[in-house]
């Protein structure tokens, strides 16, 4: 395969990829409408979107919280310390290795779990990541 900078390249259904010039691109193909709104800080949203952008990296909060700084994410390779001294990878046949991660003032919460109004609110919003 040769491409030019610039080119797209386009991967087809069996594999296969090739460059595409990208003015023939955009005669080709035509964006895809999705459900996902575009998030920003400022964007409120429901619980659902919340997880969405947990499960893509992002960390998200509530208006409504009276904590300032507080928000959560999602944790993954979730490991602990057992009595016999052991390292144990907390891993379950159906999540994997992760849970939601409250950080708040205290410190960090490991497998929060969301209240009816937390589930209920649409004030969620994406907190800038680090």
């Amino acid at each position: 395969m040769k491409a030019s900078i610039g080119d797209y390249i386009i991967t087809g259904v069996n594999g296969e990829q090739y460059p595409c010039k990208p003015d023939i691109f955009r005669k080709t193909y035509e964006p895809v409408e999705t459900d996902e709104p575009e998030l920003t800080s400022n964007t409120h949203f429901s619980f659902g979107v919340a997880l969405q952008v947990l499960k893509k990296g992002g960390q998200c909060a509530r208006e409504g919280w009276n904590g300032k700084g507080q928000y959560i994410e999602l944790a993954t390779n979730i490991s602990y310390v057992n009595a016999e001294n052991k390292t144990i990878n907390a891993d379950h046949d159906c999540i994997g290795n992760m849970a939601i991660a409250f950080v708040g003032t205290s410190g960090v919460q490991l497998g929060w779990l969301a209240s009816q109004s937390d589930m209920l609110a649409n004030d969620w919003y994406m907190k800038e990541n680090k």
